[in-house]
């Protein structure tokens, strides 16, 4: 077919095994090996050979820093993240697109919500039903606040905002903790993402290097581009464009309960 890629040979006829995934009943895949078997290597072919021949836009999450290089010589946007870059991402970003199965986005963003407070906590019992139902009110209320005062990118909400909207008199009492707990994330040395997004990720190739981050910064860190990339994803079906995401070391996504219920949802 004319949108199918090599996927390599077969061992007993070694005959070309070529496919198109968008016709597969499950269109995702996983590229499985030992250390060294070339997965990495499979994985930046697919990319190349669908940028130079197709139109499809391409996300990956570089938790290694290994796709970089690729993305740069192929004028992608790298987007790296750490607590020395001058790159930010501001993880309360929405569209204000339907998704594909016609789910309010700021219904959508208030689960993100709920899991990002959920990480910061890191209570290993998670919220509370009260705290998570304070936590959608504080969201639902905050966007709905930015939806009737000039929608633009520059006053997007932060969360500095957010957690000052933790601090109303009707929710303060149920989120003291969440509020203190995500204090270090607005003010003080876990702050990276405390910022409005200051680079274009437009670009229809986009590398998010995740690899400087700190253990516990990197666990938000890749509930964010996740984020991110559902955002791009929703705007992409609205437009009927497709969209290739690419995540290298995907268990890593997997060993944290949010941001493997994100991953199942997304």
């Amino acid at each position: 077919e004319g949108e199918a890629l090599y996927y390599g040979l077969n061992a007993l006829s070694n005959n070309l095994i070529m496919a198109n995934r968008k016709n597969l009943k499950n269109p995702n895949g996983l590229f499985l090996g030992t250390p060294g078997s070339g997965k990495s290597f499979s994985v930046k072919r697919e990319i190349t050979d669908i940028f130079l021949t197709r139109s499809d836009d391409i996300l990956i999450t570089d938790p290694e820093g290994e796709y970089y290089p690729l993305v740069e010589h192929l004028d992608g946007q790298v987007v790296k993240i750490s607590t020395n870059s001058p790159h930010h991402i501001n993880p309360l970003d929405i569209n204000l697109i339907d998704d594909m199965e016609g789910e309010n986005p700021i219904s959508t963003k208030s689960d993100f919500i709920i899991s990002l407070c959920e990480l910061v906590v890191a209570d290993k019992y998670g919220l509370t039903s009260e705290e998570r139902s304070a936590i959608d009110k504080c969201t639902r209320r905050l966007y709905n606040d930015y939806l009737m005062n000039n929608p633009t990118k520059d006053n997007m909400p932060t969360l500095a905002d957010l957690n000052k909207e933790f601090t109303a008199p009707d929710v303060i009492n149920v989120l003291s903790r969440v509020h203190n707990s995500l204090e270090m994330y607005v003010t003080g040395s876990h702050n990276v993402f405390s910022y409005r997004t200051n680079i274009d990720i437009s670009n229809r190739l986009v590398c998010f290097d995740i690899k400087e981050l700190g253990t516990q910064l990197r666990k938000l860190g890749m509930l964010i581009v996740q984020d991110q990339v559902w955002n791009r994803v929703t705007i992409n079906r609205s437009e009927g464009k497709a969209t290739r995401y690419y995540i290298d070391e995907f268990h890593l996504l997997l060993k944290e309960e949010q941001t493997a219920a994100y991953s199942v949802q997304r």
